[in-house]
């Protein structure tokens, strides 16, 4: 599992039937150390009604397939929480209610 920004959408009106309905979404791994987006963006499939701009967990391999939505799905990452809050070492690093950072328009 990872910790993860949700940074843009994907739309995709031809794509495999199995993945009819699938909401998917761009995302970006955060450091859990300094909380900064590191690495690449990845597209995920959304288990769990995310948002741009939101924090997220995400799983990738088998385990992205271990959703009600992404079971038995082509799926290599999927986002299977939103988070609420961070505590790291007795000191919260995250919180959800005082987050407002914005996605660049």
């Amino acid at each position: 599992m990872q910790i993860a920004k949700v940074v843009g959408t994907v739309v995709s009106t031809t794509k495999s039937e199995k993945l009819t309905g699938l909401k998917m979404l761009l995302v970006k791994p955060i450091d859990i150390e300094t909380f900064e987006e590191k690495g690449s963006v990845l597209v995920a499939f959304d288990a769990v009604g995310a948002g741009e701009g939101e924090i997220v967990m995400i799983v990738s391999g088998s385990s992205s397939r271990q959703t009600q939505l992404t079971d038995n799905k082509p799926s290599d990452t999927a986002i299977i929480a939103i988070i609420d809050y961070i505590d790291l070492r007795n000191k919260r690093i995250f919180s959800k209610e005082n987050y407002s950072e914005k996605v660049d328009e």
